[in-house]
């Protein structure tokens, strides 16, 4: 629950913000000393005395002011547009002057401020609403998952209204509970009432509590109720006169619901004709269409066929969702589209010249992307599971934990039917634990974790705010009533036994463990690896939480959260204390329902798709206070497959930054991820793609982080290495030296060839056996790929081949009498234990080898222009600082950029492939007397444009990934 439903403390923190802030402008330092003065004068004037309430407020200001937010960064088309937005245009707003009020209260004023220059340059790339003639703007916003898209889109329609927009359609998810979700934030934000089903203003709340004047008051076609989506009934009462006032339409992303919209707007607010066609429309009213979630059923998964001439076929239909959105935008003349999401991958892959006479063009964003930035207090991806870096995953919480008693497995290691819950299961599936009707060890584990964490916040005075747990280990109806059954079923065990106390001691004890082995070893190491001030986060006296633990229980629900809008509405509804749920759920969990206050996640599915999974991390956001107690139990296999996320969001966010120092548009950057080998990430259906995917390797770079351990393998990959090294003869350079900004860097025991010719490289490549789950190296794509461009477009045919050594690993004799005295050595990373699996093989430091000091002096002017504060994007909350070295994307823009020079071929001809004999030792590979082979290829840009075919199987796409849910 937020903390303005406490108004003795809101009143305090708000006074208080008040005089630090006045404080802050004057150029004083905001200090613990300085908030505890203000927090003081705050209570005297509120007329609270000194207690808890101004504890919290000390606290929640520390917070706030110890926050830090990050840049946004953007791609913008400027064609047939016409900047507008200036200081004399926003004089007069008054809907976002009571939204930035209703922020102040919530956040700190340096987040409402970073939240104002963000919606202005959002809206500053829509069209001004006052100009003449048609015009048609399309954009993307992308967001981290769970940090705050909606208050963002909030802030967008308040200040769309006060320019002059009309009408406001807000697409929100497939389920009710979503819609009922945001409809219930835009009242707050926007619409300063309650809505109801008569259509009468029920109470004031949010803005209208700032400004309740009617004279601006927006109009609502929906409410907040299960069946408050437009309807029929809705239809019949509305009288539109948007020319005063703003209408708001919050609806789901059903057909139904589209088609009734369409037919009333063509109805009820068409006022022109198209003469050519006949075709009724709307030519003086403004429309904004915000599509939450975008990547969601808004993309079209057919395939428009072209012409000859790349004229799209005018008779396709589009499918249902797509054509109806479509549909509604090409009813208006003056048109805007953005959509909100944190997984872009399927935005990206819309082809950018569909279009059909009925429905326009489709949805690419083709007018601006903005990458959102994160405030220092988020936690994501990057926070949870680290980055990888050549030590193994850097940074990282200490809050998974690994389970596997979900299944139950044979003799020879494979899953058994007879699981609890086995990756893949039907309807008729029994959840049994050992043939008998209960939970694993392991849920019963995080149950007691959620009671735990819900006792330490209560003895934190957090008792106020809400607490949920997730249970997401089936998407299918049917076994998550019987899981739900089970979890109640144990949860009330629990409740009769510690209230009761019968039976009860074995209990407690495994409660007290979990508390002194996992609680306080946990925040003592969170304590110490948080940068921010996050609270002191202080462990109350196992005595207290034993005291807390009857009252914790006796709050606790346990629900099934099925799509309909009470699974929203009651975190809603005002109340002097948290809700403490435990929520099941499949689908309708996945994606847009915020779980308030969520600290405790068991988390099973077998889907690997990016953009799937990490919808489904509902996990990620805020924990002001509460992290350390946050836990995820989850398998090792999707631990693996966040930490990837991770690592390939980072990928993709660097490759924006690089396109916006650049210039680029949004159409240079959607033809790149196109193209990336990384980016294979959603559903081939999103892509577009019956036919295969056309891949490109310029400025990517590629290495085996995932290697064979096997006797076999390794003896394959050093015979490839030793073909490759007697091809090349004698190195050109041994223990190369570079001169970096007048620094010497050495690169002791290594081994350097120039000139390499590239059929040398694509033999070695064909010879290498790459792992299975090596997935982003395949063989025989980066062969096909240099040949493609060496043989058709003349370049990558020169190569630089480094032998790598001087890590701590023993001596290697290769081909030639090349000789590594030291291996270098790569953890392993202990989660995983059917491969050798290291966290990053490459280095920025390595990967810049073949350039001179004024071509590194160069990266490093490109990774300093192109470096993006974004705490979303860290392993921690602490400010960044300016880079001292360049990283990949700019070295290898750097190399292909290069000119000839003293007869040097020129730096885009030149690849670069680093090989590294890695300690055996390390790699606990069967054979300890021979080097485990680990290669990575650095490739310069191309404009080239070549690429090569990656065949899609549908079928087997979907046994490897899962479904696109």
């Amino acid at each position: 629950m937020p903390i303005e439903d406490n108004s003795a403390l809101m009143g305090i923190v708000n006074t208080a913000q008040t005089l630090l802030d006045r404080d802050k402008k004057k150029g004083e330092v905001i200090t613990p000393a300085l908030v505890e003065a203000a927090v003081g004068k705050a209570a005297v004037f509120v007329g609270v005395d000194e207690g808890g309430d101004t504890e919290r407020a000390v606290v929640e200001l520390i917070r706030r002011y110890s926050q830090w937010i990050g840049q946004d960064s953007v791609l913008v088309n400027t064609d047939d547009h016409v900047a507008w937005l200036n200081a004399e245009r926003k004089k007069d707003w008054r809907y976002w002057r009571r939204y930035q009020s209703l922020m102040e209260r919530k956040m700190s004023s340096t987040a409402v401020n970073a939240l104002d220059v963000s919606t202005d340059k959002i809206l500053g790339m829509l069209e001004d609403p006052r100009r003449s003639g048609p015009w048609d703007r399309r954009g993307l916003v992308v967001g981290h998952v769970q940090s705050g898209k909606t208050g963002n889109y909030a802030g967008l329609v308040n200040k769309a209204a006060d320019a002059g927009y009309k009408i406001v359609i807000i697409l929100a998810g497939l389920h009710n509970n979503l819609r009922s979700q945001t409809q219930i934030r835009l009242e707050e934000g926007f619409l300063g009432f309650e809505t109801s089903v008569v259509g009468d203003a029920v109470k004031l709340i949010g803005v209208g509590n700032i400004d309740s004047d009617k004279e601006i008051r927006p109009n609502c076609a929906t409410n907040r109720t299960d069946k408050g989506d437009f309807n029929t009934k809705a239809e019949q009462h509305l009288a539109i006169s948007p020319e005063k006032r703003p209408w708001l339409f919050v609806v789901k992303k059903h057909k139904v619901i589209l088609d009734r919209l369409i037919e009333w707007f063509g109805k009820h607010v068409s006022d022109a004709t198209e003469a050519s066609t006949g075709r009724r429309y709307v030519s003086n009213l403004p429309v904004l269409v915000i599509d939450d979630e975008s990547d969601q059923a808004s993309v079209d998964t057919g395939e428009q066929a072209f012409d000859e001439d790349g004229n799209p076929d005018p008779n396709y239909e589009p499918k249902a969702i797509n054509g109806a959105i479509r549909r509604i935008l090409n009813l208006f003349a003056k048109s805007a589209y953005v959509g909100y999401t944190a997984t872009p991958f399927a935005n990206i892959f819309i082809h950018r010249r569909n279009r059909t006479p009925e429905e326009g063009e489709d949805l690419f964003p083709q007018s601006f992307i903005v990458n959102l930035a994160a405030p220092s207090n988020y936690v994501g991806p990057a926070k949870v599971f680290g980055l990888r870096s050549p030590e193994g995953r850097d940074g990282g919480l200490p809050l998974s934990r690994i389970i596997e008693d979900h299944v139950q497995k044979d003799g020879a290691g494979k899953e058994t039917t007879a699981s609890w819950m086995p990756s893949r299961q039907n309807s008729r599936h029994v959840p049994l634990y050992k043939g008998e009707d209960k939970i694993p060890p392991s849920l019963v584990e995080a149950l007691g974790a959620f009671v735990l964490a819900c006792a330490a916040r209560e003895l934190r005075g957090q008792g106020v705010e809400h607490s949920s747990m997730l249970v997401h280990v089936t998407r299918l109806t049917a076994i998550q009533e019987k899981v739900h059954a089970q979890v109640a079923g144990f949860v009330d065990g629990m409740r009769q036994r510690i209230t009761r106390r019968v039976d009860h001691a074995g209990l407690l004890a495994d409660l007290k463990k979990l508390w002194e082995d996992d609680f306080l070893p946990t925040t003592d190491a969170i304590r110490g690896a948080l940068v921010e001030d996050d609270g002191p986060f202080l462990m109350p006296a196992w005595d207290d939480v034993l005291a807390k633990l009857p009252e914790v229980l006796s709050d606790i629900e346990v629900r099934m959260v099925n799509g309909t809008a009470k699974d929203a509405l009651d975190y809603a509804e005002p109340r002097t204390k948290g809700l403490r749920i435990i929520a099941i759920g499949g689908d309708k969990l996945a994606r847009g329902l915020t779980l308030e206050g969520l600290s405790v996640s068991y988390f099973v599915r077998a889907t690997k798709m990016y953009d799937t999974l990490m919808q489904m991390g509902r996990w990620f956001g805020y924990r002001p206070g509460y992290v350390d107690l946050c836990r995820l139990y989850t398998s090792e296999e999707l631990v693996e497959w966040f930490e990837h996320i991770a690592d390939a969001s980072e990928e993709l966010r660097d490759e924006f930054d690089l396109m916006v120092e650049k210039g680029a548009k949004p159409f240079e950057y959607g033809l790149k991820v196109q193209s990336h080998p990384v980016l294979l990430v959603t559903s081939p259906l999103k892509m577009r793609t019956s036919r295969n995917l056309q891949l490109s390797f310029s400025g990517d770079s590629v290495e085996t982080v995932s290697l064979h351990r096997s006797r076999a393998m390794q003896e394959r990959n050093l015979d490839a290495v030793n073909k490759l090294i007697a091809g090349m003869k004698a190195p050109t350079e041994s223990n190369p030296v570079r001169m970096r900004k007048g620094a010497k860097n050495e690169w002791q025991g290594t081994h350097l060839w120039s000139g390499v010719n590239h059929r040398l490289i694509m033999r070695f490549l064909q010879d290498y056996a790459t792992h299975p789950a090596a997935r982003k190296v395949n063989s025989a794509l980066l062969t096909e790929f240099i040949q493609k461009m060496a043989e058709g477009e003349g370049e990558l045919r020169s190569w630089t081949v480094v032998l790598l050594g001087g890590g701590d690993g023993g001596r290697h004799e290769f081909a030639g009498g090349v000789s590594i005295e030291k291996m270098p050595e790569r953890s392993p990373d202990p989660l995983i234990t059917d491969r050798y699996s290291i966290g990053r093989l490459l280095s920025p430091r390595d990967e810049a080898i073949d350039l001179d000091d004024k071509a590194w002096s160069a990266a490093l002017d490109i990774a300093i222009k192109t470096k993006k504060s974004d705490p979303g994007r860290q392993k921690d909350a602490a400010p960044p600082t300016v880079p001292t070295t360049p990283n990949g994307p700019a070295i290898r823009r750097v190399r292909g950029e290069g000119v000839a020079a003293d007869g040097v071929p020129a730096a885009k001809d030149r690849g670069l492939l680093l090989i590294y004999p890695l300690d055996p030792d390390k790699a606990e590979a069967e054979d300890r007397s021979k080097p485990v082979i680990a290669f990575g290829i650095s490739f310069p840009r191309s404009d080239s444009g070549t690429k090569v075919e990656y065949r899609v199987d549908h079928l087997l796409w979907e046994q490897e990934y899962g479904s696109a849910d």
